[in-house]
């Protein structure tokens, strides 16, 4: 097969050209209109290196009725993801092999994206002992993390740092300071005393972004911060990279296009963890992707059923659910406002969590897997999250007007989603 006459985006710039593709991978690039054969016009159209999200949760095992392996991946190949990772906070606890391995299998099933799960850094994420990381990553998983929660015993994050480097995998780390949280559910500041809300000081998630880069630094190991939403902690990830710390960082989509002032109206599909914060931290955050201070661009896709949303703001749960929404919204917010280009976005969205987690994929060249996303960047469309394939209909980006819709989503040389005409 043949993807002709598309604007490919490959590490050094945009240029037309043709895609050969056989057995899963890219055989030949061409010049534009050189291949002969069966092809697919992508004429007008933009191709991508598949794009990576390194921060999922895809619900299964344990709470199907949010999500499953299945309907995630179904999301995801309509975003234009190839390869997904998805968070341990499952029921059970993806802490063992054998729940690791499940992971896989399902993934397998579905046959969509690829799926690698990520394990536990502690059993059941108590933040006690440290889970079975050898077992794990024979079974399959590609990283660590506590995700959802923060391992507050300092002498134990340093353990889980050194047996993960024994196994070559990073600790992906959600940081806030729970008892600085002390149940807030939103941003501390000024809509916080407007809605008369519990509000979550900055401080929370900069002291454990703090105690990581202290840590990497002193082990002379690499970490990696999650969601990063403050300006604060972009600054600290900025000088710790300029000494030399082995730090990489991701935000997601709803922290460089929103702040707090989306939860005036209590609308809970608003309700993230870290909360939306203020302006200049969506500007800090849009800055340090375009300076490389943060590395990538993740979901954090965190679907619920509409009963766990549908409450009032402080019972509701935390989360977005980001797969169908997350390129539309860099492209929009991020290339279209020139805070980065088209080949930073390819960067943000699949060379680095290909480079930081070590996965096969993440650019476009000869011998390379044939995972691409092709995309309509002209395309003008209104978020419906009714729309959404992803049984998470909870986003506070319903009506929005974004540019950059995803046409073509393929995966080892074979079309995993093509938008219905």
């Amino acid at each position: 097969m043949i993807f002709k006459n598309a604007d490919v985006v490959f590490e050094d710039g945009v240029r037309r050209a043709d895609l050969l593709v056989e057995g899963g991978k890219i055989a030949k690039i061409l010049g534009a209109g050189e291949g002969g054969g069966p092809f697919i016009d992508c004429t007008g159209l933009t191709v991508f290196p598949g794009f990576i999200d390194m921060h999922v949760h895809l619900r299964e095992p344990g709470f199907e009725y949010k999500e499953t392996i299945e309907t995630g991946s179904m999301s995801a190949v309509k975003g234009g993801f190839t390869q997904i990772c998805c968070m341990p906070n499952t029921k059970p606890v993806i802490d063992n092999k054998v729940v690791a391995r499940y992971v896989v299998m399902r993934g397998k099933e579905a046959g969509l994206a690829k799926i690698h799960p990520i394990g536990a850094i502690t059993e059941g994420q108590r933040g006690e002992t440290l889970s079975a990381i050898g077992g794990m990553k024979a079974a399959g998983v590609v990283a660590l993390s506590e995700d959802g929660k923060t391992v507050a015993n300092t002498k134990l994050m340093a353990n889980a740092m050194l047996y993960a480097s024994d196994f070559s995998l990073k600790c992906l780390c959600h940081c806030e300071d729970a008892s600085l949280v002390d149940g807030g559910v939103v941003h501390e500041g000024y809509y916080s005393t407007l809605t008369g809300l519990k509000g979550s000081v900055r401080a929370a998630e900069d002291i454990v972004i703090a105690r990581e880069i202290c840590l990497a630094e002193s082990l002379g190991l690499p970490v990696h911060i999650c969601h990063v939403s403050t300006y604060s902690g972009v600054q600290l990830i900025r000088e710790a990279k300029a000494r030399g710390v082995a730090v990489t960082a991701e935000t997601c989509p709803h922290y460089f296009t929103l702040t707090d002032e989306a939860i005036k109206d209590f609308d809970p599909n608003a309700k993230v963890n870290p909360p939306l914060r203020e302006e200049r931290d969506r500007l800090a955050v849009a800055e340090g992707l375009k300076d490389g201070t943060i590395d990538c661009i993740v979901t954090d896709h965190a679907p619920h059923h509409e009963d766990d949303k549908n409450v009032e703001f402080a019972y509701a749960a935390f989360g977005i659910s980001g797969l169908e929404t997350s390129f539309a919204l860099s492209y929009t917010e991020l290339v279209k406002k020139n805070v980065l280009t088209i080949c930073g976005l390819a960067e943000k969205m699949s060379a680095a969590p290909a480079r930081i987690l070590g996965l096969e994929g993440g650019r476009i060249a000869e011998g390379m897997p044939a995972d691409l996303t092709i995309a309509d960047l002209g395309e003008k469309w209104t978020v419906d999250p009714a729309k959404f394939v992803s049984k998470g209909k909870n986003t506070p980006f319903g009506g929005r007007e974004v540019y950059g819709r995803v046409k073509m989503t393929v995966v080892d040389g074979e079309i995993k989603y093509r938008e219905e005409l």
